[in-house]
């Protein structure tokens, strides 16, 4: 019984073996013959020709294209404001009215004085009349005669500085009125009804002309030779661009280059006027400038999406005629908005890759889709070529 039962055992043993072989024996056939793996689903686009902008971006202030800080010309005390803050005013309106009672005692006190001397005058001239009448007859000296014509003379000096004493007064009574230098909006009030305003010493309010604006920004000094020579040929037309949205808020043009390079920064200075009439820039706001010099007429261009950034630099998936992926190294001339342009490595008409960049590897098939459909990212698979 005992020799039956080893005998059953060592038969097992064998048997055990022989499954164990088999199955080694299909797992290597299986891993020698192999399957392709699928095409990889990408997004493309094609590139195309056409015309671009050659533009300079940059970061600038928003100015007033004139400001104008307004202070009395005569003292006295602030009586009336006549705008509120914030308010858009004209030229000429009134901003302020002041005590106007001193002035108007000036004035009429200049008066009586021109009064008193016209009627001097009015003697003094009869005088001289009935001297050289009676000098011409015998009756009296030619010395008196002279003396009653000076005397005349002299007078009419006096009538004619108080004639500006007068109009000088007038003129000062008038600045009691204190109107808008300029067209702008009005700033914060910085006095009050009651203050006792001082000559030409109290600030009392800022205008600030914002229709039309100007825009203050910097440029790399190597552009500058560019610059000038484009302007020289027509003005610029200038763009500004909200910071975070970039949201256009206003077309403008260049009107001005400053007259040296700043040593410390390497930048030269420019300015930009915007009319701004929807009032969508505002002084002291920062603001993306964008400078337009010229236009690229057959520009090679790509969605910016399209261009990576690998360790050799920028680079795109091309896909070939075969469905296969292909990598270039590329040149990057700039980038408008959602699109680049390609100084070198891509022709137009080559379809790139603009999504799914993350799975491919060079020869890898494509499952290439229409632009604007997503493909989700996932990892390379273990034992992928790195680039």
């Amino acid at each position: 019984m005992m020799m039956r039962r080893s005998g059953a055992s060592g038969l097992l043993t064998l048997l055990g073996l022989a499954l164990v072989i088999a199955a080694c024996s299909r797992s290597g056939s299986s891993g020698s013959g192999g399957t392709a793996p699928p095409p990889v689903p990408v997004t493309v686009a094609t590139a195309v020709s056409k015309p671009m902008p050659v533009e300079l971006r940059a970061i600038g202030t928003v100015q007033p294209s004139n400001s104008v800080t307004v202070r009395a010309r005569v003292g006295g005390i602030l009586a009336q404001v006549h705008f509120r803050e914030g308010q858009d005013v004209k030229e000429g309106d009134v901003l302020f009215t002041l005590d106007g009672g001193p002035l108007e005692a000036e004035l009429r006190q200049a008066q009586a004085n021109l009064a008193r001397s016209q009627a001097q005058l009015n003697n003094a001239r009869k005088d001289a009349e009935r001297y050289t009448e009676l000098a011409r007859q015998g009756f009296v000296a030619q010395q008196q005669a002279d003396q009653a014509q000076t005397a005349a003379a002299s007078l009419e000096a006096t009538v004619r500085a108080d004639q500006a004493v007068v109009e000088n007064a007038r003129i000062q009574r008038g600045y009691a009125t204190i109107r808008a230098p300029i067209a702008g909006r009005t700033g914060a009030l910085l006095v009050h009804e009651g203050d006792l305003i001082k000559v030409s010493d109290t600030p009392m309010v800022v205008l600030n002309q914002i229709r039309p604006v100007d825009i203050a920004f910097a440029l790399p000094e190597r552009e500058l030779p560019e610059i000038r020579a484009r302007s020289a040929e027509g003005s610029l037309h200038v763009s500004a661009q909200a910071p975070q949205s970039s949201r256009p808020l206003g077309e403008g043009r260049l009107t001005f280059i400053d007259n040296r390079v700043d040593q410390v920064t390497g930048t030269i200075q420019l300015k930009a006027s915007f009319p701004n009439q929807e009032g969508g820039l505002w002084p002291g706001q920062f603001v993306n400038v964008v400078l337009t010099l010229a236009t690229d007429p057959a520009a090679t261009v790509v969605p910016t999406p399209a261009v990576q950034m690998g360790q050799s630099g920028r680079y795109v998936f091309v896909v070939a005629p075969d469905q296969t992926a292909e990598l270039r190294q590329v040149s990057v001339a700039r980038e408008v908005g959602q699109e680049t342009v390609i100084a070198s490595g891509v022709s137009p008409g080559e379809t790139v890759v603009t999504d799914g960049q993350l799975r491919l590897v060079p020869g890898a098939k494509v499952d290439a889709r229409p632009a604007g459909q997503t493909v989700e990212a996932q990892a390379p698979a273990a034992g992928s070529p790195r680039r």
